[in-house]
């Protein structure tokens, strides 16, 4: 009887050391099934400086949601980013090492549909956060995100109200004064003595905040702005009073701090009366070559700053757009570009700040506010790029230019 009791104590000790072995592993094998890259997927598109993986013996999967409108007339913006991201993930889950399991959620750019959005990625267990993609979806999710403690960083949302307050907040476009810098010298240094007009939603603070920091650099520049005109998003569908008092005005360079499906209607309108000055945009008119029902010739000429040029020649740029156009048959836009670099900065900092998926969301908050800070990162959209604690990003736009139906460099 005594053996027997001594060999049922040792079955049970080697039973409780299986379990506690198997309890061990945690998720270290969780490789999400919709995120398992095909065979074809290219190594060699990973930018040169992200290798930080698999070495460092991290395992485990990260639940990273996102938000943007993959519905409505702001589409073109939220499916680039997404079809982008889950290229960066697929490349990521190939490496081995910790896995991402992606979760975009539509917020047709809208503030409450995007709070909508945020709480079914936070019902789905979201760790971090890529996006919102638009600056009114971002600042009424990133509230919440800002309440909860998760980090958020975010493609494209250029206005500084969505950082404004919130230390967890963090941008990889441009901000909006960027954006009116950056046009106004580069309009000075390359395009001096053209007469400007500048045409502007007033009830947008996307548009209206580029347009105040233009205005007060081409003063700063004695750029000659001979005429200002406004509407809202009830007006957009006829600019024939606008485009017919710049043209009045002499007005022979445009410059449009607006998004792409009002600037289809003024080249539209302004083709139509024979009005035919530079056409000079900003990042939201990125997208215009791939609106359904435009003639794309009424672009020509159209120039804009990205922080993306698709025919750049370096070796992850002609790597990507090659990735993209196979899977999607299209080539990228900056906002494509702005996705893909989203996902690689927060697998970056989660790697570098030693992040598990174990840890609460506060724990991984805290740690990659810190590690960004901390982070410079080439990508496709910039080389050199750095973040303050006030959530800007420091790097240095391109200028484009449309070209038999393509974005080139100017």
């Amino acid at each position: 009887m005594k053996k027997m009791t001594r060999v049922l104590a040792l079955m049970m000790a080697l039973c409780l050391i299986a379990a506690a072995l198997a309890g061990c592993s945690g998720n270290s094998s969780g490789t999400p099934a919709d995120n398992t890259p095909a065979n074809d997927t290219p190594a060699n598109n990973t930018p040169a400086n992200n290798d930080a993986p698999a070495a460092t013996g991290a395992t485990g999967t990260f639940k990273i949601g996102a938000s943007g409108p993959l519905t409505g007339g702001a589409a073109i913006y939220g499916t680039a980013v997404m079809n982008a991201a889950k290229i960066a993930v697929d490349e990521i889950n190939a490496k081995g090492g910790i896995q991402i399991e992606f979760n975009p959620q539509d917020d047709e750019a809208d503030g409450e549909k995007a709070v909508n959005a945020y709480n079914t990625l936070m019902d789905w267990g979201m760790q971090v956060l890529c996006g919102p993609v638009t600056t009114g979806s971002a600042i009424a999710a990133s509230a919440e995100a800002a309440k909860d403690r998760v980090f958020a960083l975010t493609p494209s949302a250029s206005s500084t109200d969505v950082t404004a307050g919130k230390d967890n907040m963090f941008q990889l476009c441009f901000t909006d004064p960027n954006q009116g810098l950056g046009a106004a010298d580069y309009i000075a240094e390359n395009l001096s003595g053209k007469k400007i007009a500048v045409i502007y939603r007033n009830d947008d603070a996307y548009s209206s905040g580029i347009r105040d920091t233009f205005i007060a650099e081409a003063g700063v520049k004695s750029l000659e702005v001979v005429y200002e005109g406004t509407f809202t998003e009830a007006t957009q569908t006829d600019f024939s009073v606008q485009l017919t008092a710049a043209q009045s005005a002499g007005a022979d360079l445009l410059f449009l701090p607006i998004y792409y499906q009002p600037a289809s209607v003024i080249l539209s309108q302004a083709k139509a009366m024979n009005y035919a000055p530079i056409f000079f945009g900003v990042d939201g008119m990125d997208g215009i070559l791939t609106m359904e029902g435009f003639d794309t010739s009424l672009a020509e000429g159209v120039m804009l700053l990205t922080p993306f040029a698709a025919d750049a020649q370096d070796d992850l740029t002609k790597n990507f757009v090659a990735e993209y156009e196979k899977r999607y048959g299209e080539t990228p836009n900056q906002f494509a570009a702005d996705g893909y670099d989203v996902i690689y900065v927060l697998y970056n900092c989660l790697i570098e700040s030693g992040c598990t998926p174990d840890m609460s969301n506060s724990e991984i908050c805290e740690r990659m506010i810190a590690q960004i800070q901390k982070t410079t990162y080439d990508g496709l959209t910039g080389s050199g790029m750095t973040w303050g604690a006030n959530g800007e990003v420091s790097k240095m736009p391109v200028a484009v230019v449309i070209k038999d139906g393509v974005y080139v460099s100017a």
